[in-house]
């Protein structure tokens, strides 16, 4: 038996969209109209049931979807399992060598500095912002009763508001849109995957479409150096001090070393991008399947109103919504917003018995672990039950913020958001499914829905 038999196996719930896996070779020029299309689409369906795939013509590379051997790569060996040098060369030209691709000591004492900023206090008291921006994420909602609104827009919305309060908070003439616009179109164009990345040209080999991060991306590295550097000479002491106040406050606890503007202003731009995107993506994934299964709908509607009533959830409510946090668990299993993750092995090692070589490119298809059949009952099917209370499944077949050292910085931040934004709409809105306006997953960077996430919205 697979090994999350879950609760309510009596229930045959709908199955939501899916992204179509590979069922025969692509080629190299298929692989990149396939990767410039949907990265996912680069998976073999033969992933949600072999334990590793491997290729060892031309550019080696290994599938992996085996927990133990996860568990090697992400918290056994880590540091013999770099991100791959594609992960850098996407992201680099928009977050520098921050936390997310800094390696070694490099990253290590940037991880010191940042951990306490995500402690669990520092966390709560950000909460009210959250609580805000659900508001005006209802009052919009509510707006357009009555009608079909873009959940994924709304979303997007409501969560560039949160990151951006909570990161910049004084504004000081910090272009809120300017920078939702450069991070958006970094994504949508910059990040696509290369035919040079395909046939692994070395990281030295230009990407032309990389080349030039864009005016945007500049303009919003010039503002967030000044916003930085005007932080630093205010004096005034504030009741809940936001992630920059918290950042330039730290200091690395075994050398004392403190951030240079270029290093705060490369890991603000990334918990910016990482802390809304993702979160976004999660919600709108969740309204997407609470129209699609009105039963845990229902359920999730009356936890919400049992305890919050009319008004908008708070941080001390997230442990007293364990539904709700479930439906958020199984939506970062069926759409994970990192959905395919890549290492580049730095030393021989063997995997699932197969022989790794120095310079391997080890895949992560974290889209298909999720649905492992050998892992998950029913794997297709939204069932928040699989994470009810006293369910076990293994850790590493279930990823959708890393794990080991290098696990999601802010994972506890976007729970939270996520809780108490979907939480506060799911008790004053009923979403419901407009026919073929399904969106469809498409993975650039990111595992978006394309042409957003169309829902009719109606007072609970």
């Amino acid at each position: 038996m697979p090994r999350d038999a879950t609760q309510g196996a009596d229930r045959t719930p709908p199955l939501p969209v899916r992204v179509p896996l590979a069922t025969e070779p692509l080629g190299i020029f298929g692989s990149l109209r396939a990767g410039r299309r949907n990265v996912l689409e680069l998976v073999p369906e033969i992933a949600t049931h072999a334990p590793i795939i491997s290729n060892t013509r031309g550019k080696r590379w290994h599938m992996v979807m085996d927990p133990d051997a996860l568990r090697r790569i992400l918290r056994d060996r880590v540091e013999d399992y770099p991100k791959s040098d594609v992960t850098k060369l996407m992201l680099s030209p928009a977050i520098g060598r921050s936390l997310f691709i800094a390696e070694g000591q490099d990253w290590l004492w940037q991880r010191r500095t940042a951990a306490p900023v995500f402690s669990h206090r520092n966390v709560s008291n950000l909460a009210p912002v959250m609580t805000a921006a659900a508001e005006r994420a209802s009052a919009r909602f509510a707006a357009a009763a009555g009608r079909a609104a873009d959940a994924f827009d709304e979303m997007v919305t409501a969560t560039f508001e949160v990151i951006s309060d909570v990161t910049f908070s004084g504004g000081e003439g910090f272009d809120r849109d300017a920078v939702h616009r450069a991070i958006d179109a970094y994504i949508g164009q910059t990040a696509k995957i290369s035919l040079l990345d395909i046939i692994g040209a070395p990281a030295w080999v230009p990407r032309p479409a990389r080349l030039v991060a864009g005016p945007g991306m500049r303009d919003m590295k010039r503002m967030a150096d000044a916003t930085i550097d005007r932080r630093r000479t205010d004096t005034a002491a504030k009741a809940v001090p936001d992630l920059l106040d918290l950042l330039l406050a730290g200091e690395d606890p075994k050398s004392g070393r403190k951030m240079t503007t270029e290093e705060l202003r490369d890991n603000l731009l990334t918990f910016i991008v990482a802390g809304h995107e993702t979160t976004a993506l999660t919600l709108s994934w969740a309204l997407y399947l609470m129209a699609f299964d009105q039963t845990v709908q229902d359920r999730a509607r009356a936890e919400a109103r049992a305890l919050l009533g009319t008004r908008a959830a708070t941080a001390a409510d997230v442990p007293a919504l364990p539904y709700i946090r479930q439906i958020v668990d199984e939506t970062l299993r069926l759409y994970p917003p990192a959905a395919f993750l890549s290492r580049t092995a730095q030393v021989a090692d063997e995997l699932c018995g197969r022989e790794v070589r120095r310079g391997d490119t080890v895949i992560l298809p974290i889209y298909a672990l999720h649905r492992h059949r050998k892992l998950w009952s029913d794997p297709d099917s939204f069932n928040p039950d699989r994470f009810a209370p006293g369910h076990r499944t293994d850790r590493f077949a279930f990823l959708p913020f890393g794990d080991g050292p290098r696990i999601c910085i802010g994972a506890n931040f976007a729970v939270q958001e996520a809780v108490i934004i979907l939480s506060t709409l799911l008790s004053r809105f009923r979403f419901t499914a407009i026919p073929g306006r399904d969106p469809r997953p498409v993975m650039i960077l990111t595992l978006r829905p394309e042409g957003g996430v169309w829902l009719r919205v109606e007072p609970a």
